[in-house]
């Protein structure tokens, strides 16, 4: 699906400067002036930056946003490939701020797809008036501080400067896909496709040998697709992953219908992190509730019934059937070999089923995959597995990939290779802050950050779902909306202490910082090399990154920060003239 958007140079007001019937004020100035300031910018339309527009205006504030596609949707607008689908369940993906929006916009899939999440967004953009605030084609490709003026300056790949007293980065966590470094990849001469930047009009396998390099979660929803399709396709697993049943289906209107009734009280229990506000869409299936028991508790017969019950109703909380399978390695290896055996008993061939049980990693430790038909994918007479842990690719070459074993020659070729998770979009920006320190150096180390929403050092600037909050282990719509409106406080904050500048104390992040470490440390998710850790893109420091103690903690410790005078951040007001 196209998306359609105004020109790069169509004018963002309605209404000529010299009509007399409306107030010069009214108007929206129709270019960026850099000598005009904004109150604040944003940069990234996707839900953060969408959203902190629509409450950055409510509040008053000249806001303008910077986007480098050309339409609203982040993430799920570069995703379009092949069944590109939401884990989270559409009635719990989806904004809580208006209760008319709720009840007006109607879900037709348990799991939304991306061309209905993306209507979703624009219907968003458009309802609440947000397009014209918004510079399309934009890359954000710096921004500095300037100390003396306390505000951002910002450059985009288009010639635009812009500069405000605050800047939100809304660049979102998944938006840089990470090329594979395969030897010779730029000598292959057929079609590729990356599944992070697919092309908008979609594309036809029909009839061709395909290869696709990868099997994560992009590649698990792509592949019983594309095998659909093509004459052929070859997968090329590097690492299996563990991947749970979406059991996905048409919504019932008269269960929606049902649950909007009582919307308010689906919100709250996501706020409070049920299921990391993944959702409670269904009856939980085991009588005691999720996480109901832990593994040494359960004998045989209960540990598979309830295991039972939670792969037949699907989905990525799968993880909670079992109390400690996150903290306790025997517990995960149960609930792993419980995996293992389920692989077994769908895909038919033996050497096949063992290649794509993991054993690397323990389960959910890395992102846990959910898909429709993934293994069953495997059983098609036009699907064959490559194991690079067997056989790795050598090079690429003109007409395909060559392994250690064996050539293949494709009519094209998908790399489903992942991001630059969490910090790519940053770091690929020139971010400077006091004494002209780059962000680059200061995570020379890995990512440091006060709540994930603020790094020590660059005042008044904010990254929503940054390193250091729930993010990625939640429903991003619940951390988001949670984000952006603690944001909000802080600059209240600024506003009634008449201060113009805001930073994380350095204590404070420090102490942070160690939090998140001894949290991740607690659990078994620090020993995958996951992208939660940075280890998928070489050079990277390995730091676990998201806070693992789920939003409900998460949304604990804001409030609590708040209600101790947002203990943790310095309020500066203005140097007094000839000082």
């Amino acid at each position: 699906m196209q998306s359609q958007s105004p020109t790069a140079d169509a004018p963002d007001f309605e209404v000529p400067f010299d009509d007399p019937e409306v107030p010069f004020d009214d108007c929206e100035v129709p270019f960026d002036d850099p000598e005009v300031p904004f109150d604040v910018i944003v940069v990234g339309a996707g839900f953060a930056g969408l959203y902190a527009l629509h409450r950055l205006r409510e509040s008053g504030h000249r806001v303008r946003v910077y986007e480098a596609g050309d339409s609203v949707g982040g993430t799920w607008y570069w995703n379009r490939y092949p069944g590109a689908r939401c884990d989270a369940e559409s009635l719990a993906y989806s904004f809580s701020f208006s209760p008319e929006l709720e009840q007006e916009w109607e879900w037709t899939e348990r799991y939304a797809g991306q061309p209905e999440i993306l209507r979703y967004i624009e219907h968003v953009t458009d309802r609440f008036e947000l397009r014209q605030h918004i510079r399309f084609n934009r890359k954000v490709t710096s921004a500095h501080w300037d100390e003396h003026a306390r505000e951002w300056r910002l450059t985009t790949d288009a010639g635009d400067t812009a500069r405000a007293p605050v800047c939100i980065m809304a660049t979102g966590c998944l938006s840089v896909p990470k090329v594979p470094d395969i030897p010779g990849i730029g000598d292959y001469e057929g079609p590729k496709y990356l599944t992070g930047r697919w092309p908008h009009e979609g594309v036809d396998f029909s009839g061709l040998r395909v290869g696709i390099v990868g099997t994560g979660s992009s590649a698990i929803q792509a592949i019983p697709v594309i095998a659909e399709q093509a004459e052929h396709l070859t997968v090329f697993q590097r690492t299996p992953n563990f991947s749970i049943p979406a059991h996905n289906r048409p919504l019932d209107p008269d269960f929606a219908r049902a649950y909007k009734e009582h919307y308010r009280e689906h919100r709250r229990l996501y706020q409070l992190g049920l299921s990391s506000g993944f959702g409670d869409t269904q009856i939980q299936p085991s009588p005691g509730g999720p996480a109901a028991e832990q593994v040494m508790a359960l004998d045989d017969a209960d540990f598979e019934r309830i295991c039972d019950d939670y792969w037949a109703t699907g989905g990525a909380r799968f993880t909670g059937a079992i109390a400690d399978t996150l903290i306790n390695e025997a517990a995960n290896a149960r609930v792993s070999a419980y995996v293992h055996k389920k692989i077994r008993s769908i895909v038919r061939d033996p050497k096949t089923a063992d290649a794509l049980c993991p054993h690397s990693h323990p389960l959910g430790t890395k992102r846990i995959c959910v898909d429709t038909n993934y293994f069953e994918t495997y059983n098609r007479a036009n699907v064959s597995l490559v194991d690079l842990q067997e056989t790795p690719i050598e090079t690429a070459n003109p007409t395909g990939l060559r392994t250690t074993a064996d050539s293949y020659a494709f009519d094209a070729l998908v790399l489903a290779t992942g991001f630059d998770a969490m910090t790519g979009a940053l770091l690929g920006m020139d971010i400077r802050g006091e004494g002209d320190v780059a962000l680059a150096d200061a995570w020379a180390e890995g990512p440091r950050a006060y709540l994930g929403l603020m790094v020590s050092g660059f005042p008044n600037l904010f990254t929503v779902t940054g390193p250091g909050s729930p993010s990625v282990l939640s429903n991003m719509l619940v951390s988001i909306e949670q984000h952006i409106e603690f944001i909000l406080d802080v600059m209240a904050a600024m506003a009634e202490r008449d201060a113009t500048q805001v930073d994380a104390e350095a204590e404070a992040q420090e102490a942070w910082v160690a939090h998140v470490r001894e949290v991740a440390d607690a659990t078994l998710m620090p020993k995958a090399g996951s992208w939660y850790m940075g280890a998928n893109v070489p050079g990277k420091p390995r730091v676990f990154m998201p806070y693992a103690a789920g939003v409900g903690v998460y949304r604990e410790v804001c409030e609590d920060v708040a209600a101790n005078g947002f203990r943790g951040f310095r309020f500066d007001a203005p140097t007094p003239a000839g000082n």
